[in-house]
Order: structure tokens, then sequence, then C-alpha cells
């Protein structure tokens, strides 16, 4: 009777770990994207709304701060007439995107689940969890060196020349630098939860630091403007720390389910 009891409770462990097709996977998928654009949609709204606040203000604040130091003109300059109105639309989707993030970083999280065992996938909200504040702590530091680079680049203007600013050139560099190291810091979520998948053992993740080390010594170079070596190191140095707390955990987790296997392996014989 307790065999019987022990198939039956495998057989609907199996039933609740069953593989989609590909059709499913699709379907999956579509749902997952509408959720997330209908998010950034939402969080753009918002984003237009705090463009006024102060949003808009804060991104221009390093320049004057340049202007002010070197009594100049340097400023941000509109070159078209509807070049503010894109802009501004540009801002407010940016920022739609940061906004939602708990929303889209949900969806992609949700969309990777069936790939975990049901032991495994309690482990999902920890992912999450920890995602988020990875994202923001990744936007806030492409915000935090953002005035260095403005002082940095600007103080090669000559003596008694003035830095103007072209507006779609300058919020570009500042949305993306903004939003590209905070996509950056969450990387590392995504390579653990690979490892919880059963995808990329720790093992992997560590033979391949070399790699993993020059890719983000470059990603953090192309970020940043080549003369600032400084801001580059403050972004590279965290993302290699990122890099490497995300294969002790893994390290971790192989190591228990090596354990595991031997105990059910040594049960069976």
């Amino acid at each position: 009777m307790s065999a019987v009891k022990d198939r039956g409770e495998k057989n609907r462990e199996k039933n609740r770990e069953k593989r989609m097709s590909l059709g499913e996977h699709l379907i999956e998928l579509r749902k997952r994207l509408f959720i997330s654009a209908i998010a950034i949609v939402v969080g753009g709204i918002v984003g237009w709304i705090l463009t006024d606040l102060f949003v808009w203000e804060a991104i221009q604040d390093p320049v004057q701060r340049v202007a002010e130091a070197r009594g100049d003109d340097t400023g941000i300059i509109f070159q078209t007439i509807s070049s503010a109105f894109d802009l501004r639309l540009q801002i407010a989707l940016t920022l739609g995107i940061v906004i939602s993030s708990p929303v889209w970083l949900y969806q992609i999280f949700a969309f990777l689940v069936p790939g975990l065992n049901t032991k495994e996938r309690k482990f999902t909200f920890a992912f999450f969890a920890t995602a988020i504040p990875l994202f923001f702590a990744g936007c806030a530091a492409g915000w935090f060196v953002l005035p260095n680079i403005v002082k940095l680049m600007t103080g090669f203007v000559p003596e008694g020349g003035a830095s103007l600013l072209t507006a779609k050139e300058y919020i570009d560099f500042v949305l993306k630098l903004v939003v590209a190291i905070g996509v950056a810091f969450v990387v590392p979520v995504f390579v653990v939860l690979l490892n919880f998948a059963g995808v990329l053992s720790a093992a992997a993740i560590i033979k391949s630091w070399r790699v993993a080390i020059l890719v983000i010594v470059l990603f953090t170079a192309l970020a940043t403007p080549s003369a600032d070596v400084i801001s580059m190191f403050m972004l590279a140095i965290p993302m290699i720390a990122l890099y490497f707390a995300a294969w002790g955990i893994a390290h971790v987790h192989d190591k228990r389910v090596e354990r595991r296997n031997r105990l059910e392996f040594g049960a069976a014989v």
C-alpha cells in the first residue's frame, strides 16, 4: 500500500512538472509580453507627469552645476521644434520601464518558473525579491556616476569656450546609462536562476570568470566615456562582485543537489 502511495505521489509530481509544448510556450510568452507592455505604458503615463515635476530638472542639474562652476554658457540646446516633445516622450517611456520593473521582472521569472521543479520554485520569490532592488541599485549607480562624467567631459572645453550639449544626444546618453547599468546588475540573478533550473552549473560559471570580467569591463567602458576611467571602475567593481556572489550561491546549490542525489541513490540501493 505504501509503495502504491509513493508511486502515486511521484506521478502527481511529474504531472505538475511536465514540460509545455512549443505552442504553449509561445502563448505563455505572448501573455507575459502583453502584461509587461501594459505595465510599461502605465508607468510611462506616470513618467510623463513626473518629468514636469522633478525629473527634467534632475537630468539637467549636472550641466547647470558645470555652467555655474565655469561661469560660462554651458547648457542643453534643442535643435528642432519637435525635439522637446520627442525627448519628453522618450524620458517618460524610460521612466515607465524603470517604474514598471517589478511587473516585467516578475513576468520574466514567471515565464522561466516551469523550468524549475516543485522544490526549487519556492526560491522564485527570493529571485524576484532580489532582482528588483538590484535593478534599482544599478539605475542608482548609473545616476550616481553621471555628474562625474558630465564634469569630466565638459572639462576638456578650452578656457573661454562654452559647451552646448545637444538635447537628444545628452538625453540618450543619460537614459541608456541608467537603464543599461540597471539591467546589468540583474544579470547575476538570472545566472543563479539558470543554475537552479539545471541549465548552468557552478563549475561552468567559475570556469568563465576571466571572460566574464572582460565582458563587464568592456560593457562599463562602452557605457561610460573612454576618458572617464574612474566611473568605469566604479561601475565594474560591484558588477564583478555580483558575478562572484552568483557563483557562490550556485556552488552551494550544486553541493546540496549532489548531496541529495547521493542520499536518494543510497536509499534506493
